[in-house]
């Protein structure tokens, strides 16, 4: 099982000089992943939770690309809607080729209604557009052969059952975002019934879940990686025996001030990675 980290590319304490420091901090403790967020217009919704300097996704990756040599670098997640999908399709093809073959394409619908409105697309269509959207990208890799990205994994993000059915059809991996342990095993039967449904192989399994280290035990409603080391721990093994692909661990907690002090987050990355192998 691989364990990646989301990389905060937002806040007041994130610049280029940041980036690299995460990006080499990452690499440099063992990790496999490492994955941003997606936001292009920062809307009043989108700032009150992830405050400019942000980071275009694509961007961010390409700089983090060139230092960098190892680790796998993706979206969590891209939402598909707010560019054009062969846009995309390009993007995607190319970072993966400028990176070695090391990119991943995670994707979702979102949830800002008013950077949907700045980008003049319709926030009620957002679901058919990025059903759309996934077809268009993978059409695009493969008329494309000079793309030679028919390897770039598709990471949907979602729990509804739409999220879960266009998993099955259009994706490689179900990317499931902070869930309690309940939560997780109860989409996980929905995605196993889905896939049935639909006739084809259940994806890969890619959660990102929450890495909040506690000196005192959480309770039964808790997330994922939420706790003491043992119990964020526990969970990392759990998840191994579900079959689980790859984990993405997100240090962010919550208050933009957080990314004014990135080594507090580097500690607890440095702890798990000492303690789970």
């Amino acid at each position: 099982m691989q364990i990646g980290v989301n990389v905060p590319n937002f806040g007041p304490g994130t610049s280029p000089d940041v980036l690299r420091s995460w990006a080499r901090t990452v690499e440099g403790l063992g990790f496999d992943l490492l994955m941003v967020s997606d936001h292009v217009a920062v809307t009043p919704d989108v700032a009150s939770k992830y405050p400019a300097p942000f980071y275009e996704p694509f961007t961010a990756l390409s700089w983090l690309a060139g230092v960098t040599s190892r680790i796998r670098l993706g979206t969590t997640v891209v939402v598909l809607p707010y560019r054009h999908p062969l846009l995309v399709a390009r993007m995607a093809a190319n970072l993966d080729e400028l990176s070695g073959g090391r990119f991943v394409l995670g994707v979702g619908v979102g949830w800002a209604r008013q950077e949907y409105e700045a980008l003049g697309v319709r926030f009620a269509d957002r679901g058919r557009l990025t059903d759309e959207g996934l077809r268009a990208v993978r059409a695009a890799w493969q008329d494309e052969a000079d793309y030679r990205a028919g390897r770039i994994p598709i990471w949907v993000g979602g729990h509804s059952d739409a999220a879960l059915r266009r998993t099955v059809r259009l994706g490689d991996a179900w990317h499931s975002l902070r869930l309690t342990p309940s939560a997780f095993r109860e989409g996980l039967g929905r995605l196993e019934v889905i896939a049935a449904e639909e006739g084809k192989p259940l994806p890969a399994l890619t959660p990102r879940i929450i890495l909040n280290i506690t000196s005192d035990e959480v309770g039964p409603d808790r997330r994922l990686g939420e706790g003491t080391v043992s119990q964020v721990v526990g969970d990392l093994a759990e998840l191994r025996s579900l079959g689980v692909e790859a984990v993405v661990l997100d240090p962010f907690l919550g208050d933009p001030e957080e990314t004014v002090h990135p080594e507090v987050a580097w500690q607890a990355l440095a702890t798990v990675r000492k303690e789970f192998r």
